[in-house]
């Protein structure tokens, strides 16, 4: 399936969208439209299951767009009753290329006290070694996700509800959780107590609501309630909602990255606007690498606050250079290398008129593996630009996340092997400049910059430092930053 970006090979991508509805006549209908809204968190499939109180547990799982699957009366009506938790996928672990459809989530368990549902975002960092223990205890996976370990250490716990077998499990589980579960009657969520994913809590008419971000709150009319916390269990009922935190409390680290890109822009994080942050970012970068140029373009759609904060601070226009077209799904015909060549253009155009002798500054979210930048300078040029000057969004992408996003081997990340300067001269551009990581927090609120003994946010993947060690990939030879 076509990503939400129109370059698929140069772009990281969040692996998944998590929505629950609990208390509203036939629940899987809201958690259609909400994973709707969750698309760009997960392109690849989605699945829902729900319970009815007479005709028991149901489930659907299709490939592709929720659109496409999910909004078809007949398959809608196999889905009734008054809870229902969905889930939108792009593969971190589990199959790579041709998907498996038992690799596609939620999961479901029949326990002895009742089945249960569970949906995940994130990476858990040890599922090699916990996946090995099991199955040499007797587990059978169906899957080839890191999310199924969940089911099984739920199955072997000895605890007496499905909320503590949950518990339980999951203070096994290293690594990142944001989790949307269901029993016959209950819905649990669950974060991490690094709080690396989000998660959030709404409530619609006497029903409730678990999402990873508010803007699918928003599509369903529910109101926002909270943010569950880091390393926060909720168990919502008919009776309302139970909190309490099972695990010991740490200094969070949610991702940063969740601002500069996957999140929405109309999504509210912390308590600030995903867009204002973005459009924020855009403002540091202006002050802190000006340039002359005659017009700030973004790259779309996810360089375009960030465009307009760089045109703000530095009084110079914006100006919409590159039109992306926006009914671009599968490319209709590839039968030759020559038409394949095109797909960039089918995506994306130029806008010749106003980029002609123009010097222009394009503003995206980041840089990968530099395949997207040079494809966009190229036609920029081509365009008839004067001058071509990258700002970007983010700092160096140098290292690979392993907590829930799909980063390509740290030797394929353009920032892991070049200095901004080779960087520059890579892309053949007249200038290049990345936001700074200080300047990146500055943007997100925290006023002092990063405090380097205690990082406010995750971002390994712009530092090397890893809040929780990934020890499987450690097992498997990779090298973690060597301390300074």
């Amino acid at each position: 399936m076509p990503p939400a970006h129109p370059f698929d090979d140069d772009k990281l991508k969040e692996e998944c969208g998590i929505f629950g509805v609990l208390g509203v006549t036939d629940a899987a209908n809201f958690v259609a439209l909400g994973l709707h809204a969750l698309q760009h968190r997960g392109q690849e499939a989605g699945g829902i299951v729900c319970h009815h109180p007479e005709r028991g547990f149901n489930s659907a799982r299709r490939f592709g767009y929720v659109r496409d699957n999910f909004t078809k009366q007949s398959l809608m009506e196999t889905l009734p009753g008054p809870l229902a938790i969905g889930h939108v996928r792009y593969s971190t672990a589990g199959a790579k290329g041709p998907a498996q459809i038992r690799d596609v989530q939620p999961f479901f368990g029949e326990f002895s006290m009742g089945g249960a549902a569970i949906a995940h975002n994130g990476n858990i960092t040890n599922a090699v070694a916990l996946r090995k223990e099991l199955i040499e205890r007797g587990s059978i996976f169906q899957s080839g996700s890191d999310s199924e370990c969940i089911i099984h250490l739920m199955a072997r716990s000895l605890q007496r509800t499905i909320p503590e077998r949950m518990e339980d499990a999951l203070r096994r589980v290293e690594g990142a959780f944001s989790i949307v579960a269901m029993t016959r009657t209950k819905m649990i969520g669950v974060r991490d107590p690094l709080g690396v994913r989000p998660l959030v809590l709404g409530q619609i008419a006497d029903g409730w609501v678990l999402s990873s971000e508010t803007c699918a709150l928003d599509i369903i009319g529910a109101k926002f309630v909270r943010e569950i916390e880091p390393g926060e269990m909720v168990v919502v009922s008919d009776k309302g909602v139970e909190s309490h935190f099972p695990f010991r409390r740490q200094l969070p680290r949610f991702c940063i990255f969740e601002h500069v890109y996957f999140s929405r822009p109309d999504s509210i994080i912390g308590g600030r606007s995903v867009y204002e942050n973005r459009r924020q970012i855009g403002v540091e970068l202006a002050k802190e690498s000006p340039v002359d140029a005659d017009l700030v373009c973004p790259v779309p759609d996810s360089g375009t606050p960030a465009a307009i904060g760089f045109s703000q601070q530095s009084g110079i226009p914006y100006a919409m250079g590159i039109i992306r077209n926006q009914y671009m799904g599968r490319t209709f015909i590839e039968p030759t290398e020559q038409i394949r060549n095109m797909g960039v253009r089918l995506k994306l155009n130029v806008n010749r008129a106003l980029i002609q002798g123009k010097r222009v500054i394009l503003v995206d979210d980041s840089v990968v593996r530099g395949t997207t930048s040079r494809k966009i300078k190229e036609m920029i040029l081509d365009a008839g630009a004067a001058e071509v000057h990258f700002r970007i969004a983010s700092p160096p992408t140098a290292w690979p996340c392993f907590y829930g996003v799909d980063t390509p081997q740290r030797e394929k990340l353009l920032a892991a092997t070049m200095s901004e300067d080779e960087m520059r001269d890579h892309l053949q551009v007249d200038s290049l400049r990345f936001i700074s990581l200080d300047g990146l927090y500055r943007a997100v609120g925290e006023a002092q910059g990063r405090n380097a003994k205690c990082p406010q946010y995750c971002d390994a993947c712009f530092s090397g430092e890893y809040p929780v060690a990934p020890s499987d990939m450690i097992e498997n030879g990779f090298q973690l930053k060597a301390a300074e």
